[in-house]
């Protein structure tokens, strides 16, 4: 499948998650699981659930990053494939009235009712933005800390991504991303098959590419802060680890 058409089956899967009340996340292995029980299962406590929209609550990502990004009052955040919003939400909080909140996804049917949600809950610290985390709509070091939530493994060009996230970053901004890898390289029929992309696996690397990709787009003082398996039904050799990796520009 030619990356292009493959972008385009990725958006237009997580576009119907937009819609639908309930859903398996990436991972099929949630999808006897509730939205919430997933949400709580991959790092999300009781009390952070409290203090988001229950909209945003969709069972989608593999950690929960911003609990492990010290952010300060005032800064300016930007999550990558932000959804619904739930990172976003949790991140305002963090930084406050004089700090931002920004969410970029390819979905506009995410983008679309993440805004509708910020708005009615009157979320004024909050922005969503439409786009492709390969090319970002922002200008250079326009922002304090980036985060992101199982969405990189997603991208067909992952160097391009991480290249743009050091571009918007301002001087010693920093990363917290919780992603998906791979303890051994996937056979070709995953990595060409356009559901296993959605479901999080088929796009992922081997953990030492993934470090390597992050290190050459000029990141330093890379570290995993956090590593587990992640469940799959993809029945494959490889482990598939859910990581979350810090480092700053």
């Amino acid at each position: 499948m030619e990356k292009e058409d493959l972008k385009k089956f990725v958006k237009d899967k997580y576009s119907e998650i937009a819609n639908t009340s309930d859903n398996c996340c990436c991972s099929t292995s949630c999808c006897g699981n509730t939205t919430e029980t997933r949400t709580k299962q991959i790092g999300y406590s009781v009390e952070d659930l409290e203090k988001v929209p229950r909209e945003s609550v969709k069972g989608l990502g593999c950690g929960n990053p911003v609990n492990y990004l010290e952010l300060e009052e005032g800064e300016k955040i930007l999550d990558l494939g932000s959804g619904l919003g739930i990172d976003v939400f949790l991140a305002s909080k963090k930084v406050g009235p004089q700090g931002q909140a920004v969410g970029i996804d390819a979905s506009e049917e995410m983008i679309r009712k993440a805004t509708e949600i910020a708005k009615r809950d009157g979320y004024e610290n909050v922005e969503f933005k439409h786009g492709e985390i390969e090319k970002l709509p922002f200008q250079d070091k326009s922002f304090d800390a980036v985060t992101s939530n199982c969405v990189i493994n997603l991208s067909t060009d992952k160097l391009k991504t991480y290249k743009e996230i050091y571009r918007i970053l301002k001087p010693n901004g920093r990363i917290l991303i919780s992603d998906i890898v791979t303890s051994e390289e996937l056979p070709e029929e995953i990595r060409n098959d356009p559901e296993a992309w959605a479901a999080c696996i088929g796009g992922a690397v081997e953990k030492e590419e993934y470090l390597n990709i992050i290190e050459k787009a000029g990141f330093e003082k890379i570290e995993i802060v956090s590593e587990s398996v992640f469940d799959s039904d993809v029945d494959l050799s490889a482990e598939i680890l859910s990581l979350q990796v810090r480092a700053v520009k």
